[in-house]
Formats: C-alpha cells, structure tokens, sequence
C-alpha cells in the first residue's frame, strides 16, 4: 500500500501536489536544492539535493513508495535511478525534453504541429539561412531543450534578424527548432490524466491570454464551439493513449479556422489547470495523486465558470489577502517576489464568465 509520495521538484506545483496528496492521507518527501522551497514548507521531509545528484536521488527512493516528478527538465539520469517506484517512467521526459521529439512524437500520434525546420548543426544553420532567403518569413527560433515563458526563443522577421541570430545567439552546441509562426484565433489547453490501469479522465478545455510570453489569464469554459470543445479532448485523449500516458499531460494548442495544432507539451499538472483547485470537482492536483497511485480518477466536472489570473512578483495589490473579496487566492510561498515570477493565483467564480471577467478586471484596477 502507498503511504509515502516522493516529489522531484519543490516550485509551486510540487507544493500543490503534496497539499492535495496531504488531504488524502499521504507522507510527503521532496527533494530539491533550496532551503525551505514552497514544498519543502510542507512536506514531512525534504532532501536538500540539486537534482541531478544520482546519490540523493536514491535516498529519495528509499524515502518513498512512488515518485512523481513536478517539470519535466528532469536529468535522465536520475529518472533512470527512480524507474522502480517511477509509475510516469522517463519515456514521456524524453520526448517531452526535446522539441523536436517532442514535435515528431505529436505527429507519429496523428495530430497536426505548426511547420518547423530542426536546426541540428552548423552546416544545417547555413543551408537553412539560404532556403529562407527564398522563402522569407515570420518565424520563431527556439532552443530544443530548455527555455519556459518565451525564453530561449528569437522572433525572426526578415533576413537580417536570421542573420543576427546566427551571428550573435547561435550556438552550435545545442539544437534549435525553427517553427513557422502561425495565426490563430484562439490558444487554447486541455490537461488530461491517465493511470497505469488506462482509465483516463480529460478536464475541460482553458482558453488562454498570455502577456509578454507568461499566461495572464484562463478562461474556463473556453468560448469554442461545442465541436472544437469535442475535437480537443479527442486530441487529448489521443495522446494519452499514444505515449501509454500514466500521470498528468497538459497540451498547448492553437485553433486556427477549423482546425487545431497541438504547440507543446508538458508532461505534469499545468498553470492552465489551475482553475481546477476551485471550479472542478476534483483538481488536477488531486487527480495527478490519483493517477500515479494507480486509484480510481475523480470527476472532472465544471462546477462553476472560472477565470484563473497568475499574480507575478510586480503584482503585490494581487498578493494582499485583503483586497481580493469572495475570491480564491493561492499564493505559493515563494520568499522574494521578482518581476515575471510566478507567486500566486486567483480564482474566480461566478454565474458567467462575463461577470468572471468584471471581478478580474477590479482585481486588476485595485491598486490604481
């Protein structure tokens, strides 16, 4: 029987795991490098290791009877030493590390991507600057591995900016993908979950603004037409099924025209999710517990219309208790509040999301 959950990671979303895991009984180890991380607040035990200490990791294993993982920049090779009690396995961490495999996987899975071009090499840089002076375009360059909230990408223009970019940001030891950029009405995510059984559970679909490359708000129910709705939880549960899914996926999509793009990947409990604490029977917290625990999957019914507002570290009205009335405010325990940083969320509920969206806008107007 699983008593003790082991958490890689202690950012905000392992600190939700272990609160949702906690309501259900279970012991809490993280291991992560910094003292006194949002998890580490309130795990039974944290191991203060970096994570790709293999040594550290195996405490971690005799700490725990499952482990699950809170990012997905995992170093294989402490994934590797945690396969035992690992229901997730590293399959997904490897695809998922990767854009490019990423993109490949997607496509095996018989779902549409935006168009991309792997940059892999010098040489392939080189023939690729001649190609686009043939047909130039808008694009995005991004770094293969790495990179979250719009950094590691350059926004590519016109021949000079390609220029720039291999003259200036290239470098030829790390991969880059070049993607075609693309217009879209609407962006959009599902979160769905899987356990090792194969039962699997689809939440509903967000619909998504971002501000300077870091999601502002989610928008649940998404304004879609019942048919897309129905056309991305297909895209989900197709997915899931094709990488034998166990844990949580959360999929970023574009909808253009009739048509939708799956833009990436993450192989864990979502920012887009987050909605879910207050406005769905069961979070996808909890429904992540569930999944790699192999239990029975909650009900992911929309209880109440939802608009989830990140609060970063230059939003401080948004972090004072007093100020945010009958709403739902998550702060995440993070010690110093920096610019662009994740600390916190509100939820807020209502009757519509027209009136969500009018609480939010006072939330916002607050400090003015």
């Amino acid at each position: 029987m699983i008593q003790t959950i082991g958490i890689l990671g202690g950012g905000q979303l392992g600190r939700m795991m272990a609160l949702a895991a906690r309501a259900m009984g279970y012991k809490i180890v993280v291991l992560d490098p910094t003292p006194n991380c949002p998890c580490g607040q309130i795990a039974d035990k944290q191991i203060l290791a970096e994570f790709d200490d293999v040594d550290a990791a195996k405490e971690l294993l005799d700490s725990c009877d499952v482990i699950t993982y809170e990012f997905e920049n995992v170093n294989l090779n402490v994934a590797n030493a945690l396969l035992a009690k690992l229901p997730q396995t590293s399959r997904l961490l490897e695809i998922t590390q990767n854009r490019i495999v990423e993109k490949e996987e997607i496509r095996k899975a018989g779902l549409k991507t935006v168009e991309y071009f792997a940059i892999t090499s010098a040489d392939i840089l080189e023939q690729f600057v001649i190609d686009y002076k043939k047909n130039p375009r808008k694009l995005i360059i991004k770094t293969a591995q790495g990179g979250y909230d719009g950094k590691g990408q350059n926004v590519i223009n016109n021949i000079e900016d390609l220029s720039l970019f291999e003259k200036a940001n290239y470098n030829p030891k790390i991969q880059y993908v070049a993607e075609d950029f693309t217009k879209f009405e609407k962006e959009l995510s599902v979160v769905v979950c899987r356990n090792k059984n194969g039962e699997t559970s689809v939440f509903p679909v967000a619909e998504n603004i971002h501000k300077n490359q870091i999601l502002f708000q989610s928008i649940v129910p998404a304004r879609l037409p019942d048919d897309v709705e129905k056309m991305a939880v297909n895209v989900a549960t197709q997915l899931a099924t094709h990488i034998n899914l166990v844990g949580t996926l959360a999929i970023e999509l574009f909808l253009c025209g009739d048509k939708l793009v799956v833009n990436e990947l993450a192989p864990r409990p979502h920012n887009s999710g987050h909605y879910t604490m207050n406005a769905c029977i069961t979070s996808q917290f909890e429904q992540h517990i569930r999944a790699v625990c192999n239990l029975k999957l909650g009900d992911t019914k929309l209880v109440s219309p939802c608009v989830m507002l990140n609060i970063l570290g230059e939003d401080k009205h948004l972090m004072n208790r007093e100020n945010i009335g009958k709403h739902k405010l998550h702060l995440y325990g993070k010690v110093e509040a920096k610019n662009g940083r994740k600390m916190g969320h509100i939820n807020v509920l209502a009757d519509s999301i027209d009136k969500c969206l009018i609480e939010v806008e006072k939330l916002i107007n607050s400090n003015q």
